[in-house]
């Protein structure tokens, strides 16, 4: 039989008017264009927007390809922002919110959240889900303009087996760095192929690490009044000789981080500093060769001390009512207990909303995985991770880390170390 091309594209139309019945498109359906940073992110984000949908049937979330880390997604949306094709949510590192709001608060490209929490029982809605400092992560100028979807502070990596060796006790670790560094020296000396500790800042990809350094001793990153770094003084200087201790008392061998965990995983090391989103994988390196704990980052100074939250936050880009009533719902839901509970599960992150480490969400879960639950345990001690005004902060850490590295390695002391950090990094600044 013989078709024409009359008969062919009549059948396609057909074809479509009915493929259009099968599958209504609703009248008031409301897309929303979400981009998102890391690709390893979307075995989450599919499946709770699939979820959210399903709850919310008159609102499509459309993913763009996600950014390939953060500062990709940064400069993605600063881009677009110039040409005025915005995401409508966008899930914003923590280290780079600030330069965000900053530049697009004034251009009212960025959604402040207020008003839609107030319309949630303002103070209790926050107090009810999330802790002070969580909440703090997504405040730029006292405005929340963000709510926090991931949330990621450094943890210890124990070997149990060296470190009882050692005379120490894996359930109770040191909670200073110098009782640390003691006990890695006691690690080494057991055997010279041993290394005590490893606190892998010389090759982390972000200065997350060296912050954890300095606001752990009550210090802060960036002088709020004069735009120049804060820790030109005796907590910065105790950062540097902390790093060289790690190799000179603490027995570290400079290796990059996944060297590093390898180690670690081989049986080499007493213990290691990492993100809590290694859990699985470290433990899948370890094995059975020993018995691997986790536990809290260390605070020298106990009141004013924290940790870097890594992570990001959602905030809503698009200045359309009914797009930002329902990405709030979408906020709420990402970073609501039901959400929260399969992000941690999937990650190993810690909770952002404090209802999720409940009974019903992941109480059961770090009964049987408590090495996943140590990050949760340090929620309160959260602080924001800061970067640096300008938007410079990728280049600037690369020049810190640098000199840290001589430093660590002792071509540099830590006081030269200092002051070539604090000049370099005020020379990018300006």
């Amino acid at each position: 039989m013989k078709l024409n091309r009359r008969a062919v594209m009549g059948g396609l139309a057909l074809g479509m008017a009915f493929a259009g019945l099968a599958q209504p498109v609703l009248a008031n359906e409301i897309t929303l264009d979400v981009l998102y940073n890391l690709p390893g992110f979307t075995k989450f984000h599919q499946p709770l927007a699939d979820e959210f949908m399903k709850k919310n049937p008159d609102v499509k979330i459309n993913f763009l390809a996600p950014a390939a880390g953060y500062n990709e997604g940064q400069q993605q949306v600063l881009r677009s922002a110039v040409t005025g094709n915005l995401p409508d949510v966008y899930f914003s590192g923590y280290n780079l919110t600030a330069e965000l709001v900053h530049t697009l608060a004034p251009r009212n490209q960025i959604t402040d959240l207020g008003p839609f929490i107030q319309a949630e029982g303002g103070q209790a809605f926050l107090d009810k889900n999330y802790s002070p400092k969580m909440a703090a992560l997504g405040q730029i100028d006292g405005k929340q303009y963000g709510l926090p979807v991931n949330a990621s502070s450094p943890i210890i990596y124990i070997n149990s087996d060296l470190v009882t060796k050692a005379g120490g006790d894996p359930d109770k670790m040191p909670t200073t760095f110098a009782e640390l560094i003691a006990l890695a020296k006691k690690i080494k000396a057991l055997d010279p192929k041993f290394a005590g500790m490893s606190y892998d800042i010389n090759g982390w990809p972000d200065d997350w690490l060296w912050q954890a350094l300095i606001v752990e001793q009550g210090g802060k990153l960036v002088d709020e009044k004069t735009k120049t770094v804060a820790f030109d003084n005796e907590i910065g200087l105790n950062a540097l000789k902390m790093t060289r201790q790690f190799v000179t008392e603490g027995g570290q061998n400079l290796l990059d981080w996944d060297q590093s965990r390898q180690q670690f995983g081989a049986g080499l090391t007493g213990f290691i500093f990492s993100t809590p989103a290694h859990v699985q994988t470290i433990q899948g390196l370890v094995g059975d060769r020993f018995k691997m704990k986790t536990a809290t980052f260390p605070l020298d100074n106990k009141e004013k001390g924290g940790v870097p939250t890594g992570g990001n936050s959602a905030v809503i880009l698009t200045q359309e009512k009914a797009k930002q009533d329902a990405a709030w719902k979408y906020l709420k839901w990402i970073t609501g207990p039901e959400a929260q509970n399969t992000i941690v599960r999937i990650t190993g992150y810690l909770p952002t909303n404090k209802l999720a480490t409940g009974p019903e969400f992941l109480a059961p879960y770090y009964v049987e995985n408590p090495n996943v639950k140590t990050a949760s345990l340090q929620a309160d001690r959260s602080l924001p991770w800061a970067g640096y005004p300008g938007g410079d902060s990728v280049r600037i850490w690369r020049t810190q880390r640098d000199i840290i590295g001589t430093v660590m390695r002792g071509e540099v002391t830590p006081e030269a170390g200092l002051k070539q950090i604090v000049e370099q990094t005020n020379a990018l600044l300006k």
